[in-house]
């Protein structure tokens, strides 16, 4: 009876331990990933968004775990990452110098749009980089499994 009892009891097992240990590999590998925006030409919500992005690559950092931010601008919350008239210009540039898992995007057709009112091309600080659509992009990440936060 004993015998009979033995296999079956090591299988179940040694199938608890493949799946502990494949749940341990995976939260190690996992790399959170979080997609923010502003549309919003409000200085409140561009600090709010990257007092957000700084506490949670924080909050994850300090996990031993690596996490992704994407703050996305799009419509009047363009101006965030806009060279001459961003009201949170300094702390946009510090981010690209001090965290190199926090990016900016910048909506290719506002910036369109905004630049044939003006006349001229708008230039966006050096750390933005256009997306065609701030919507889309938003859209895309959301289905690559991003998390979405709104501030």
């Amino acid at each position: 009876m004993l015998k009979r009892l033995t296999v079956p009891l090591i299988a179940a097992l040694a199938v608890i331990f493949i799946a502990n240990m494949s749940a341990t590999v995976y939260a190690q590998e996992k790399v959170h990933k979080i997609v923010m925006h502003v549309d919003d030409n409000d200085p409140k919500r561009m600090n709010m968004v990257l007092n957000n992005a700084s506490n949670v690559d924080k909050y994850f950092k300090a996990k031993g775990e690596e996490v992704q931010i994407e703050i996305v601008a799009y419509g009047p919350g363009l101006t965030m990452l806009m060279a001459e008239k961003s009201p949170v210009k300094k702390r946009v540039l510090s981010f690209g110098q001090n965290f190199d898992n926090i990016s900016f995007s910048a909506c290719g057709n506002t910036h369109r749009k905004m630049s044939k009112k003006a006349g001229k091309q708008i230039a966006l600080l050096s750390n933005a980089k256009m997306v065609t659509s701030g919507v889309v992009q938003l859209v895309m990440r959301q289905e690559q499994g991003w998390s979405y936060v709104r501030p």
